[in-house]
């Protein structure tokens, strides 16, 4: 009993880590703050973040208002259910259930023919305006935050964008295993994707486990565009971001807690209308340097990596192993 005692104090302080920087990573994500002022910095930036609020947060979820709170109780008015307080004849029935029938496949023409393939078209160019506004932001926070001239600093900046294009378009070998890197963490955020479904099954603590894999998945989400225009590696962001899951766990959350209780389409269009909003906050945060305050207060020491890719790293590996690839991304997890 002593013990289990002497073991639980010693645990205390990692678990007032975790908390802290759990709680760091959450108010990180709160920072919407900056969304306002990234769009004042940038025009491209506040048209972009526009566009996707405009498709997704008006058109997609306000067809879902229109159908809801329209669309069905008019069909439902046109083709009634029947009126059980009236005794019917039986060839009355089947006319109200003839009537059942059509008003389901009215509805399902709604979602075929409309939201369907708005969903496929908002994915698509979501995804592309996404990329769009982490390069718009990534360099209105550069441009900000380095000295100099306004003017220097957009010289130095296209000088640096050209050197960097034209020493891409020399170094084959390099481009090669940037792309294989890219097919790689692909692969590893489907295989990632997959689990985090699959937790969601499991009984009793399935729904826990769904919400912290689920927030693990957006921050990674919302950092990677950072990490791809810093230049960071494959093997380090993934480094860095497993032994400072605490924080990262906390970041993610707000972006679960706004669609978790949701039906699947809803869910969708709030994630994708949030989503450019979180990637802004992740873009601006400096976490590197939060992380480390939080660890001066305890004396340098860390909470240990957790290794939350280790079966997505390994189905990756196996898949990539099947392909006569000369060079290969660089293994991450060594368990």
């Amino acid at each position: 009993m002593d013990a289990r005692i002497r073991n639980l104090m010693g645990n205390t302080p990692k678990l007032k880590q975790a908390s802290s920087l759990w709680l760091e990573g959450f108010r990180e994500a709160c920072c919407l703050h900056r969304v306002i002022i990234y769009c004042l910095r940038s025009k491209e930036l506040a048209i972009r973040t526009g566009q996707c609020f405009l498709l997704n947060g008006f058109i997609f979820l306000g067809s879902i208002l229109v159908l809801r709170s329209v669309v069905i109780p008019t069909i439902a008015w046109l083709l009634p259910d029947g009126y059980p307080h009236i005794y019917l004849e039986e060839p009355c029935w089947g006319i109200f259930g003839f009537y059942s029938y059509l008003r389901f496949g009215l509805i399902q023409l709604f979602y075929v023919f409309w939201f369907y393939p708005m969903y496929i078209f908002s994915f698509i160019l979501s995804t592309i305006w996404y990329n769009d506004i982490a390069k718009y932001g990534f360099f209105a926070i550069e441009k900000y935050q380095t000295s100099g001239s306004r003017s220097s600093v957009q010289k130095d900046a296209h000088d640096s964008l050209t050197k960097t294009n034209s020493d891409t378009a020399t170094d084959i070998e390099g481009l090669m295993i940037g792309i294989a890197e890219q097919i790689y963490s692909i692969l590893l955020l489907s295989f990632f994707f997959l689990q985090v479904y699959v937790t969601g099954f499991v009984p009793y603590i399935g729904k826990a486990l769904n919400f912290l894999l689920l927030s693990w998945m957006y921050a990674y989400y919302c950092f990677e565009y950072k990490w791809n225009y810093s230049g960071l590696s494959l093997d380090k962001r993934l480094d860095f971001f497993e032994s400072n899951w605490p924080f990262f766990a906390g970041f993610g959350s707000p972006c679960v807690l706004a669609v978790f209780f949701l039906s699947p389409l809803v869910s969708y269009g709030v994630m994708a209308t949030l989503y450019p909003l979180f990637v802004l906050t992740a873009t601006g945060s400096e976490a590197d340097k939060v992380i480390a305050s939080q660890r001066k207060k305890w004396k340098g020491a860390g909470l240990g990596r957790v290794p939350i890719f280790v079966s997505a790293n390994y189905l990756s590996l196996k898949v990539l192993s099947l392909f006569p690839i000369k060079h290969r991304p660089q293994e991450v997890h060594d368990q």
